[in-house]
């Protein structure tokens, strides 16, 4: 559930670097003014909210998924060498370890204990020199291609403990989420583009209306059902998502939307609004809204602008 949004403009805080550890700060400052306290916090690894956080009291965690896409790019890259070509029947198997790891309600050095294990597995060990994880927890398997299996001392095998165990990563992995993602975030940000295109420029109160909108209509959906045929079996639809490079994905179809939150808001504004709007209006003034981007550019005479005008077709003309 979206509880607060905060809307940055770049020119407010000096470059859009800048903006994400502003929002941040506004919707904590709000949080804390409204009595709530927070535990612990996920997000990606952005270097400023890594700092800023080391100084609060609160409990930070990465969100699993921007880790594992990150080293997936570079294992992939990796994989395209010739002697390395071999990682690639191990790339989902990595992935999906990466995942497990980080769903071990363990502490930090267990975590990275099970993470480098990955390392005896492509080999065929099943026991572990850390003490924090001595031995796989399944039983003894099979593998039905054994010549995926890696060596000690190969290129490929060092290329790739060289990837797994840069300080870097195990520096991550320690910090992975075990409970909580950013997974409904980014379906936010979904919905966000339904209301405010990236394609259209929007004034900034007119924005703020539009997140509000966005927000409302992910709160409303967010936990909707999964979809059942007429024999009332689960529904699915199998997909191929560009960013896979061909490999399918499978996700549970939702049932349709609702949008009681437009009845809610149209008798907001007929009974109460209308009847009285000065109150509305006063909360409404209250939003710093900053000057525009433009603003800070001199504007120029618009007759010369267009008397200067050259087209690339007529230069020889003018």
């Amino acid at each position: 559930m979206i509880i607060d949004l905060q809307l940055v403009q770049s020119n407010e805080v000096g470059g859009s670097y800048h903006i994400e550890m502003e929002g941040l700060k506004r919707s904590l400052a709000l949080l804390e003014e409204r009595g709530i306290t927070l535990d612990s916090i996920v997000t990606d690894r952005h270097p400023q909210i890594q700092k800023f956080l080391k100084e609060t009291r609160i409990k930070h965690y990465y969100d699993v998924w921007h880790i594992e896409k990150g080293l997936s790019k570079k294992l992939v890259l990796i994989s395209k060498n010739k002697d390395c070509d071999i990682l690639k029947k191990w790339l989902r198997s990595i992935k999906n370890h990466m995942y497990w790891t980080a769903a071990s309600l363990t502490s930090g050095p267990e975590r990275v204990a099970k993470w480098m294990s990955i390392l005896n597995h492509i080999r065929n060990v099943h026991t572990h020199e850390d003490p924090a994880f001595p031995q796989f927890l399944h039983a003894p398997q099979t593998s039905r291609d054994k010549s995926k299996r890696l060596k000690a001392g190969t290129e490929a095998f060092c290329i790739l403990e060289k990837a797994l165990t840069n300080k870097r990563i195990l520096k991550d992995v320690e910090k992975m989420s075990p409970h909580h993602q950013t997974l409904l975030l980014e379906a936010f940000y979904s919905v966000i583009l339904r209301f405010a295109p990236k394609n259209v420029v929007f004034p900034f109160l007119g924005m703020v209306c539009r997140l509000y909108l966005a927000a409302m209509h992910f709160n409303e959906n967010a936990g909707h059902p999964q979809a059942t045929s007429s024999t009332d079996e689960l529904l699915y639809s199998v997909n191929f998502p560009k960013s896979k490079k061909g490999e399918w994905t499978v996700k549970p179809v939702k049932v349709d939307p609702t949008y009681h939150y437009v009845d809610e808001q149209m008798d907001l504004i007929f009974e109460k609004v209308f009847e009285d709007p000065v109150p509305y209006e006063a909360e409404v003034q209250k939003i710093p809204i900053p000057d525009d981007l433009s603003a800070q550019f001199e504007k120029p005479d618009k007759m010369e602008v267009i008397v200067s005008y050259v087209s690339r077709f007529n230069q020889g003309l003018v």
